[in-house]
């Protein structure tokens, strides 16, 4: 098949025709063109739907909502003993490091130690935030905390 203006078609299911009403019976949409029978809706311009009346009396039915949700990030949380389970004696423990141990998902937000579990090891931990509690159980493993 040659390639001539009246051979060209746009792509299978690129184009969408548009529906045609109110061209006669044998289209399938003749006679009332899909607007059924008489009525307000059967005229041009006389399609409006329902509109929200006693607007105050559907609004006090929505219950309020309470409290706010604060704009500020939080900082991922990491427990002692998920440090424990990746930790080595004596290692520096960074926010680099938990990233890649899976612990953290986005170091931008910052990281904040607290003290679920136990650890038992030495470490050192290195820029990131820690409870008081996660602080003691460092220092009394022999770790220490670096800011």
């Amino acid at each position: 098949m040659s390639l001539t203006p009246a051979t060209i078609k746009p792509a299978r299911g690129s184009h969408r025709w548009t529906k045609r009403v109110g061209r006669g019976n044998a289209s399938g949409r003749g006679t009332y063109s899909g607007r059924g029978g008489k009525g307000q809706t059967a005229r041009s311009g006389g399609k409006s739907r329902r509109r929200i009346r006693a607007f105050k009396s559907a609004m006090l039915k929505v219950p309020k909502l309470r409290g706010f949700k604060s704009l500020q990030i939080k900082k991922e949380t990491v427990t002692l003993s998920d440090i424990e389970r990746i930790a080595e004696k004596n290692q520096i423990i960074t926010p680099q490091l938990m990233k890649r141990c899976g612990l953290i998902g986005n170091i931008g937000f910052g990281v904040k130690v607290v003290a679920t579990g136990e650890i038992k090891k030495p470490i050192i931990l290195q820029g990131c935030l820690a409870s008081k509690k996660a602080v003691e159980l460092i220092e009394k493993a022999g770790g220490k905390i670096i800011a």
